[in-house]
């Protein structure tokens, strides 16, 4: 067999870390969407152990958070989720996930994917060079955004890092995690923005009351 027929059955795995506090919607369509631009075999969600680059009193237990993503994903059979994240002990950074995956998956394919907004600030990531090295990054952009700085922004991290980005197109889902947050803690409806099985566990556990 030669090396361009093993490449090509190669598994291909799509990387979303997050807070997921909590996951909604908006995550699902990004994953989704992702998946089919790309030809990817699996998303695999990544809960965020310590994010260093968030207040770590607005977030939830890392539990309670992974329990959410599991439920939120288990009638998507192309979706998985790892706890490489929440067992690390320390921060999270995502140069060391990508490494830490790389050498438990030799065999796999990964990409990153991530909101377009981020192609902006990855620089200021810990190790940015690492994560352009060795994954491809999947950017999604909302349709109808104009795309000029955006592509400005990748041509220069193509040049500086020989960066591997490619640009995903998602319908804009007007979601957001701190929205949900702050409409459960005014007690405003919330429903419709996440599957049902995570909105019955938050109100069962009564999470982002107080």
């Amino acid at each position: 067999m030669n090396k361009n027929m093993t490449e090509k059955k190669r598994k291909k795995i799509g990387i979303l870390g997050g807070t997921f506090n909590p996951i909604h919607y908006g995550h699902i369509h990004l994953a989704e969407s992702a998946q089919k631009s790309a030809g990817l075999d699996q998303i695999m969600f990544i809960p965020s152990g310590i994010s260093y680059m968030k207040n770590q009193r607005e977030i939830l237990s890392a539990a309670d958070r992974m329990e959410m993503v599991k439920l939120a994903i288990r009638d998507y059979p192309q979706f998985d989720v790892s706890t490489i994240e929440i067992e690390k002990e320390g921060n999270s950074y995502s140069y060391e996930t990508v490494l830490a995956l790389k050498q438990s998956y030799p065999d796999v394919e990964f990409s990153f994917l991530t909101g377009a907004d981020t192609i902006f600030s990855m620089e200021s990531w810990k190790e940015p060079a690492i994560i352009f090295r060795e994954v491809t990054i999947l950017a999604a952009y909302r349709i109808g955004v104009s795309l000029d700085e955006l592509k400005q922004q990748i041509a220069y991290l193509k040049e500086k890092y020989n960066a591997d980005i490619h640009l995903v197109a998602v319908d804009h889902i007007d979601i957001s995690s701190s929205e949900i947050r702050n409409a459960i803690k005014n007690r405003k409806a919330f429903r419709g923005y996440m599957p049902p099985a995570v909105e019955e566990y938050i109100r069962k556990n009564r999470l982002y009351q107080n």
